[in-house]
Parts: C-alpha cells; sequence; structure tokens
C-alpha cells in the first residue's frame, strides 16, 4: 500500500517540459499523516555513456553552456560525458547509441549497461541509464557537436586517463552524471 496520497497537481508550465505543483499527503515514519507541496519538474529518462579507447587510453567528453550553472554564479562551460534523453518508443541502449553519433561523431557498437537511477529524486522526474561503451578513431562518422535545431553546440574533448583523473581529482568536472561514469571506471579499473 502507497504511503503517498495525490491531492490535486496543477501544471505551472509545459514549454518543453513539464513543471507542476503537487500536493499529497503521506504517512510519516511515526504512522501521522502529513500534507505537503512540492513543484516537480518532469523531464523523463535519459541515457548517459562514458566512451573509452583502452588501446590510446582516452576518453571522449563534451564541452557545452549549461545555463543553470551560470545561475548559479559558476563558469557555464562543464565537461560532460554524452549523454540524452530518451525519445518516445526508444530504448535507453537506442538513445545513447544515437546520441554518441549526434554529440560525438562516432558509431559505436559495443556499450555495457553499469547503473541507473534518479539523479535529482527530491524534484525533478529524470531516472538515467549510465553506459560505458568503447571507441576507437575508425569508429569516426562525423564531427559531432550535437543537432543545431536543438541548439547543441558542443566542443569534443579527447583527453587521456590522466587527464581525465586530473581534472577530476581538481574539481574540474562537476557534471554529476560524468563523476559517476568516471569514478566507476575507476574503480573497477577501466581507466
Amino acid at each position: 500500500m502507497s504511503r503517498i496520497r495525490i491531492l490535486s497537481t496543477e501544471i505551472l508550465s509545459q514549454t518543453k517540459y513539464r513543471l507542476e505543483k503537487v500536493t499529497y499527503t503521506f504517512s510519516g515514519h511515526d504512522g501521522k499523516e502529513r500534507v505537503q507541496k512540492r513543484e516537480v519538474y518532469q523531464r523523463g529518462s535519459s541515457a548517459a555513456i562514458l566512451l573509452y579507447d583502452s588501446n590510446r587510453k582516452t576518453i571522449l567528453l563534451g564541452s557545452q553552456i549549461r545555463l543553470p550553472a551560470y545561475l548559479n554564479n559558476d563558469s557555464p562551460q562543464l565537461l560532460e560525458a554524452c549523454a540524452g534523453m530518451i525519445e518516445k518508443d526508444e530504448s535507453p541502449e537506442q538513445c545513447i547509441l544515437r546520441e554518441a553519433e549526434e554529440e560525438m561523431g562516432y558509431r559505436i557498437s559495443e556499450i555495457e549497461k553499469i547503473a541507473e537511477a534518479y539523479t535529482s529524486p527530491g524534484a525533478i522526474i529524470e531516472y538515467t541509464y549510465f553506459f560505458l561503451g568503447k571507441y576507437s578513431p575508425d569508429m569516426k562518422i562525423s564531427e559531432g557537436g550535437g543537432k543545431e535545431e536543438e541548439g547543441e553546440d558542443i566542443a569534443i574533448l579527447e583527453l587521456t586517463y590522466d587527464e581525465a583523473k586530473h581534472k577530476l581529482d581538481a574539481g574540474k568536472i562537476r557534471d554529476a552524471k560524468t563523476v559517476i561514469l568516471l569514478q566507476y571506471a575507476i574503480l573497477k579499473g577501466i581507466i
């Protein structure tokens, strides 16, 4: 039996994704019923992948402007693993293969799902599937950079394993999905 009961839902915005104000009750751990109001941003599911070349000991990351980082008085230019939103009738695997082509310019075939998780469950409905994938120079099919019609402007960076580890240790990589993927790859001895 669910401990949550929705009392009302109000759509506040539906420009690209939906922002709702939800009023609900829930039974606390002490058994008392509580009423809460929360704003919830419904983004959908996403997929992210760390592309690595074990022969050359390199990884691929994208660098792009992120307005929320700027609005938080931080550098808007973030280093990120390839990622994207899962489209209707698309599997997480299909999504990340498509994104690797669009954003990074590589047609990859071997991917491994390593985890899945909510990225910010306190306010955002977004479930992310995390992958590792091998790439090599012969898999390059384009310059990548994302889809211009979606407003994407992604610079592709190829970093050595050591460069990536140094940037991670120095706090230069601040995107959560990228931190998760890099730490996993380091812990498992992949990079």
